[in-house]
């Protein structure tokens, strides 16, 4: 008798599946790395944490798309294969603008290894940095003032390495800076040639660049490496080198070969993962490398007796705001965008907890009951009960417990709110702030939260009134600041909760300003009237504001951070501790901690506050020394 049972389908699989696979073992062979962790995700693509991230290709592909998402993946691979960390980091220059042109540059030799090597990887390579450019309105640029000089150098090295011409839409980027580079630099250009397989001596050509640019800066060099055994290294690993390219050419063209069936259909990433600059993969790149325990790293001479720069200063404040969350959009909003937050991170709330509860015990555990005895009022001491009943008008039959040093304490969490910080990390940040604040509170910690970030890009009104009163030169900060209340101290959580999904808010993070929001945050603290105050500081990369940094010294808004932090650090009672997603603030801060993922984030603030609280207050700084978390 026939079944009506229909047999079980098997999972159909996504047109992409093939491509996806393609791309991913292509990856894998020119990093030389075949355990590579791949993903694909409408996210940025880059490298984090020892894992590579790419553009999802969209169900309908286009050749053009198909090659966007390998010119990612050849990028990354090219980062991995031909670049090493060790010597970017002992390299790499301190100032701001100084060290995007040297992260922009290197990934321009590295992708140029590769497409003097491929054809097929240069072709990807050039449709990557066309969508990237087009997507970035390069074409619309009018002053140089608005074009990023690390873009225009890094093609202008990208053209002298490979002969290819800059993408048409970035060609008048770079025509606004070529003139001005070619005569101070051409030399330098020149010379990057014969040193494109030597990785160091070509960052020495990068700083040589950068001096003749006046943007050079005092570093310090390992005198091991000019030893005669750490050339000799040095040679083995090129050769190694030019090997294993040979052999990963051969596997990009087996690879490719398995793809050209499909290679009409196909199409590359999500809309706004292909606009990652080149400094992201940069970025990911050290830091994953960075863990490495042990690993020995160039001190950066400059920095100690740096002056504490006292002529930063704002071109204009008026335009300036400081704004409670509530007054930013309207209660349904609010409390949608809490909903919206609470359902994003459903999963984490639970870790997070847990390890609130852990902080929580530790904090209770050193609240050793302490009573004062014979009182006139408060609780009836049990003990004296006989007391009572002999002499019912015994006036010192009642006891009070003291509170507990840790109790007089504020604790102040200053959240980036940057654009860099969409997505994933505001999202965790936002949620462990809230969890933390509630934990504290319970334990008679008081909490703010606060964030801070631009009212516009690019400048915004402080920039337009700039313009009016006719470009005067070193005009300073040039931006609208944007200052958030979140929660105040005083506040208590429970009104306060819903403030965090503005967070959420599309079109809320712009660019960070940290010098100044660290002074402002501090001098709150400072008004406060508890006994122990710490400041909290949370953030995923040195301050960036296109509009200021354009019309000053490239390392402007980092020197004024550096001096905020020395302020506090050594003539305030403030305690100051930072943690950075994904970017390296103990170079800033003497007490800090770097984690590689956003989801270490909960661990790392509960660790680092439970640290602190087992401090004896008032016993001074110890010379603590700055600690990374391994992913």
């Amino acid at each position: 008798m026939a079944s009506n049972i229909k047999p079980r389908s098997s999972i159909k699989e996504s047109p992409t599946e093939p491509f996806k696979q393609a791309v991913a073992g292509c990856l894998r062979a020119i990093a030389r790395k075949a355990d590579l962790d791949v993903s694909f995700a409408a996210e940025r693509p880059g490298l984090m944490g020892g894992k590579a991230r790419l553009p999802e290709p969209p169900r309908k592909l286009s050749k053009h798309e198909a090659a966007v998402v390998r010119g990612h993946a050849d990028a990354i691979a090219l980062r991995l294969a031909c670049h090493d960390a060790a010597i970017h980091r002992r390299l790499q220059p301190i100032g701001q603008q100084a060290r995007a042109v040297f992260e922009a540059v290197e990934q321009a030799r590295v992708e140029a290894i590769g497409a003097r090597r491929m054809a097929g990887v240069a072709t990807n390579l050039a449709a990557m940095l066309d969508e990237r450019y087009h997507r970035s309105k390069f074409d619309e640029i009018t002053e140089r003032s608005e074009a990023p000089i690390e873009e225009a150098l890094a093609l202008m090295v990208r053209e002298r390495l490979t002969g290819l011409p800059p993408p048409a839409v970035a060609r008048k980027l770079v025509d606004l800076w070529r003139p001005l580079i070619e005569d101070r630099a051409g030399r330098s250009l020149d010379r990057l040639d014969a040193l494109i397989e030597d990785q160091r001596r070509f960052g020495d050509a990068i700083h040589d660049l950068l001096d003749a640019l006046d943007m050079g800066e005092d570093r310090s060099r390992d005198s091991e490496e000019d030893t005669e055994e750490g050339e000799e290294d040095r040679r083995k690993q090129q050769a190694d080198a030019e090997g294993d390219a040979e052999a990963s050419d051969d596997a990009q063209r087996a690879s490719a070969e398995d793809t050209d069936v499909t290679a009409d259909d196909m199409a590359d990433a999500a809309a706004e993962a292909v606009d990652a600059p080149r400094a992201d993969t940069t970025d990911d790149t050290e830091m994953g490398d960075a863990e490495t325990p042990g690993e020995p790293q160039r001190p950066r001479r400059g920095i100690i007796n740096e002056p504490r720069l006292p002529d930063y200063r704002a071109f204009t404040i008026k335009f300036d705001e400081t704004v409670a969350a509530e007054d930013l959009c309207e209660p349904e909003e609010l409390d949608r965008l809490r909903g919206y937050l609470d359902k994003q991170l459903s999963h984490l709330q639970g870790v997070v907890a847990r390890l609130a509860n852990r902080l929580q015990r530790r904090l209770l555990a050193q609240q050793n009951r302490s009573w004062e005895f014979d009182l006139e009022e408060g609780i009836l001491d049990s003990a004296r009960l006989s007391r009572v009943i002999i002499d019912p008008l015994h006036p010192l039959s009642f006891k009070a417990e003291k509170d507990m040093q840790f109790r007089d304490t504020v604790v102040t969490l200053l959240l980036d709110n940057s654009g860099s910080m969409r997505g994933r990390p505001i999202t965790v940040a936002a949620t462990c702030a809230d969890i933390l604040a509630r934990t504290l509170e319970r334990c008679g910690v008081k909490v703010e939260i606060l964030g801070f970030t631009t009212r516009a890009w690019k400048g915004g009104q402080s920039r337009e009134h700039w313009l009016t009163a006719g470009k005067p030169p070193n005009p300073g900060r040039l931006n609208d600041l944007r200052h958030i209340i979140y929660k105040s101290a005083d506040a208590p959580w429970r009104r306060s909760r819903k403030n965090l999904g503005l967070m959420m808010r599309e079109g809320l993070l712009k660019e960070n300003i940290d010098g100044e929001a660290l002074d402002w945050a501090h001098k709150r603290l400072l008004a406060r009237p508890e006994q122990r105050r710490i400041l909290m500081m949370i953030s995923d990369g040195a301050p960036v504001d296109d509009s200021t940094l354009s019309v000053n010294p490239g390392n402007y808004l980092e020197r004024h951070l550096r001096s905020v932090i020395e302020e506090i650090e050594t003539r305030s009672p403030v305690e100051l501790i930072a943690i950075g997603i994904g970017h390296d603030v103990t170079r800033y801060y003497r007490r800090a901690v770097t984690i590689v993922d956003a989801e270490e984030l909960g661990g790392a603030m509960t660790e680092k506050l439970a640290e602190l609280f087992e401090e004896r207050p008032g016993k001074g700084r110890p010379a603590m020394r700055p600690q990374r978390r391994v992913a």
